[in-house]
């Protein structure tokens, strides 16, 4: 298990350092700078602004202050907005995204598998079709039409809620609600398939033969074996919501990570794009590497490190 952990940590690290590196080198190659403006700027004020920012270093010089800044948590400050540090910025804006992420992906779990049990249990019933049918809506529409939707209707006509910002408790509903939905339907078909697959599987008729109880045979034998895919699916799902929604965000006027990450994009703010890259790909492995801990605790037959027959 030891060298499993010490397996993983170092890949991690590897995979990182392949990230930043390519993130870096993609960014010197993209055309146009990060002082570029409709209005040409003058050659001189240029160049002190390359100066100020390092520019004119060598790439690798500027490569090795760069990874050095990744080690210290230090992106260094933003090309296009004076005086801002872009770790702090970081720090300051992906807590309301990591508010929002959390929220929906509670939401997900708490209704998006019992939903897929349900349905399972109860296929080909109205209760699956029904399931399966609003299922099928929320995987299609996108997020912007149902947060568009969601303050026409909800904050707009009918008044209940606040349209824009995170106030109230309740400007959390509409946000989480269009974060959600695509997630929550998709686990819920997931779960449902995943489901039946295992409850048609030859073990699960000999423990029904058995005499086992209901109850048992479904949480002990048939649950965990379902919920391996839905969990697969559930670790990098969270490391993509928390790290912001752009389109979530900008419809409700919410100042998090994903509305800022576009906008440097748009700006060329190039060390606001590293260093929000780098982010959210080291959230995204560690809920992966999350997720590789989960399948020994819902399946003890699962041992972490070891190969098929060991």
């Amino acid at each position: 298990m030891r060298n499993y952990y010490i397996k993983r940590i170092l890949s991690a690290i590897l995979t990182l350092f392949i990230i930043a590196t390519v993130t870096f080198f993609m960014m010197k190659l993209m055309p146009g700078g990060p002082f570029a403006r409709e209005r040409p700027i003058q050659p001189e004020i240029i160049e002190l602004l390359e100066e100020k920012y390092n520019l004119n270093d060598p790439i690798f010089v500027q490569y090795y202050k760069y990874m050095l800044g990744i080690i210290k948590f230090d992106f260094g400050y933003s090309y296009r907005e004076l005086g801002v540090n872009v770790t702090e910025q970081i720090l300051l804006k992906f807590p309301i995204s990591l508010r929002l992420g959390l929220y929906a992906t509670i939401a997900i779990i708490v209704l998006g598998i019992p939903i897929g049990i349900v349905s399972a249990l109860r296929e080909n019933t109205w209760v699956d079709h029904l399931a399966m049918f609003l299922a099928t809506i929320g995987v299609t529409i996108p997020s912007f039409v149902v947060a568009v939707v969601y303050i026409s209707l909800v904050a707009g006509q009918l008044g209940w809620v606040d349209a824009f910002g995170l106030d109230e408790w309740t400007s959390y509903i509409g946000p989480v609600l269009a974060l959600a939905a695509y997630s929550l339907s998709f686990v819920s078909r997931l779960t449902r398939s995943s489901m039946l697959e295992v409850l048609r599987q030859d073990y699960m008729r000999t423990a029904r033969a058995n005499g086992l109880p209901k109850v048992k045979v479904l949480y002990k034998h048939a649950l965990k074996n379902a919920l391996i895919p839905v969990v697969t699916y559930i670790g990098p799902m969270f490391a993509s919501i928390i790290t912001g929604s752009f389109v979530v965000e900008r419809v409700f006027s919410i100042g998090g990570i994903g509305k800022y990450y576009v906008e440097s994009v748009s700006n060329r703010d190039y060390t606001m794009i590293m260093a929000v890259t780098v982010f959210y790909a080291a959230i995204y492995i560690f809920m992966v590497f999350l997720v590789d801990i989960a399948y020994s605790w819902i399946d003890p037959r699962i041992k972490l490190g070891k190969t098929s027959g060991e």
